[in-house]
């Protein structure tokens, strides 16, 4: 979902294929690590998996920058800012689609607000990121879901 949640941004900004595609697999690759060394993510692949790949720094400094009290680096590039905005977010209202009878089509701004407020559901998502995130990328928290809900629609 990051990852759609990355070319759909990178879309609405009006960024050339090339760069989308950089984007989508940030976002794809963000967690590639989170499953089998949940202790070392995301260093493990920003590390070592990625760079004996050939992936670009661009792409390994996003991922760093996902998880800055993990790598100490903070997201500072607009894909950087993104993939941070996104990350969250993005697993958030997946949560809040699973509840729901038709997922992300008829899905309300308020349906994933409200849900927010609720500490108990997705308790382990830390809301202070979100709201960092969409501050990150200068949207409103209400215009950062409602972007996402659009761009997830159409794909889920």
């Amino acid at each position: 979902m990051v990852a759609d949640a990355m070319e759909g941004y990178a879309q609405k900004l009006e960024k050339p294929a090339n760069v989308r595609d950089i984007w989508w697999t940030a976002g794809l690759l963000h967690d590639l690590d989170w499953e089998k060394f949940p202790n070392e993510h995301p260093k493990k692949a920003t590390e070592n998996i990625l760079p004996e790949n050939g992936y670009s720094t661009e792409i390994i400094e996003a991922i760093e920058s996902h998880a800055p009290e993990r790598t100490g680096r903070e997201p500072e590039t607009e894909m950087e800012r993104y993939l941070f905005a996104c990350d969250e977010l993005s697993g958030f209202m997946h949560a809040v689609s699973l509840m729901r009878p038709n997922k992300f089509s008829d899905m309300k701004v308020r349906s994933v607000t409200k849900k927010l407020k609720d500490r108990r559901f997705a308790e382990n998502v830390p809301r202070k990121d979100i709201e960092k995130g969409a501050n990150l990328i200068g949207v409103s928290l209400h215009d950062h879901i409602q972007n996402l809900i659009e761009i997830f629609k159409t794909k889920y």
